[in-house]
Formats: C-alpha cells, structure tokens, sequence
C-alpha cells in the first residue's frame, strides 16, 4: 500500500532521514519507534512532502507521490494527524472536521459516518470551539478532521502524548477499531512498546534517521526494546 524507498530527506542543509525504507502491511498497522529526536516526525512530514527537500520513492498503490505536493498527497489517500494536533481552537467542531474534506477526490463536504459512534461527544457537542476542548479530546477532532478525507491510510504522530491517562485507552481503541473494523492502514508513531506491540502487524525503530530494526511484533523482544529504546 504505503511504500517508502531509498529516501533521504532534508531541512534547509540538515540531512534528517538517510536512505530510509518501510512499507505498510495492507489495511495493517505499522508501528514507528525510537527514542526522541530520531527523525519519527520527520518521516511523517517526509510522507506527507512537508520537509524542505526529499530524495527517493515514495508510493501508495505503487501511485509514485515522491514529486507529488501535500494536498496531492491528502487526494491521493494519506489522512495526517500531527504531533501535537494542530487544531483549529477558534473553529468550531464541526467546521475543524469538514476542513479534511478539502482534501477528499470526490469533493463531498460532510461529517465522516464514523463519528457518532467513535466520537460521541464531538458529535454531541459540533458548534462549541475546538479550543474550549481537553488534550484528549482535541486529539480525537483532530482523528476525525483526519477521517474526513477519506483515506486510505491514516499517519498517526504520537497520538497518545500528552493526553489524560484516563483518555489513553479510549484513543487506543478508537486506532484499533479504524484498522480492524474499518480497513484504513495506519502508521503509527509510538513511545508506547506494549501498545505497540498489541495494535501493530509490523514495525520499523529509527535510529539517527535510518531504520536500525523491524519485524513483526514477535521480534520485538526485551532484547530489541533494551538495545534501539532504552533511555
């Protein structure tokens, strides 16, 4: 589905990501470790063409996206839910979910029928704004400005981080329930090794902006964990 190969990828002179491989099981998870400042992020911003510069191929249904601009990428099927969410605090919940429908091929503008059952309370609560809202909250608007798109794969950026512990488990179920049930890919970037392990059919760890280890959820051993994540 999602393929990335032989790509480097660059800020202004930094060289970030060096010849940088994954691939996405289809309709599966891929989960994206690795300790902090590693170049995770980057590898989103890099899918999406938000760095300066990139080197290499980068394909969804073997479509070659590597000269494609962001809101091609977004048509062509690849929803992004950043770190740190980047809302729209002074829209309204309703206005931050059909912003993703810019992006959808068809050009229908309406709430995503996944919703109301995922996320009762934004729908419960569409004219309040987005800013009025809790981290954890904010996160789920911004999984369904993601949804409104309609895509084929879902780039998910440390989704959890900063969100109330009592919250966690909900947006973990939420992830799960959009593969599973619905189909959608997700690339998931992770601190969390034991949701990791659970939610996902394979992974990648970056190390100084390579892939240094991957495998399947059962190679993800104490072993691994303690060499590429251990602080």
């Amino acid at each position: 589905m999602l393929k990335l190969s032989g790509v480097d990828s660059y800020y202004d002179r930094s060289h970030v990501l060096h010849d940088f491989s994954l691939e996405v099981p289809d309709h599966g998870i891929l989960a994206v470790l690795g300790r902090n400042g590693v170049g995770k992020t980057t590898a989103m911003k890099t899918i999406m063409g938000l760095t300066d510069r990139a080197t290499g191929s980068i394909t969804l249904d073997d479509v070659d996206l590597s000269q494609a601009t962001t809101h091609e990428r977004a048509r062509a099927g690849i929803g992004y839910v950043p770190q740190g969410r980047e809302i729209f605090p002074d829209f309204s919940i309703r206005e931050n979910i059909l912003m993703g429908c810019f992006a959808r091929p068809d050009g229908v503008r309406r709430i995503p029928d996944l919703v109301p059952h995922l996320f009762p309370y934004l729908q419960d609560n569409l004219d309040r704004p987005g800013g009025v809202l809790s981290g954890g909250q904010q996160q789920q608007l911004a999984i369904a400005r993601a949804l409104a798109t309609d895509p084929k794969v879902l780039l998910l950026d440390e989704p959890c981080e900063g969100i109330q512990p009592s919250i966690v488990e909900e947006i973990e179920n939420i992830i799960l329930e959009i593969n599973k049930k619905h189909g959608i890919a997700v690339v998931l970037v992770e601190q969390n090794v034991e949701f990791a392990r659970r939610a996902c059919d394979r992974f990648v760890i970056v190390e100084k902006g390579h892939v240094a280890a991957s495998g399947t959820p059962e190679d993800l051993t104490r072993e691994v964990v303690h060499t590429y994540l251990s602080v």
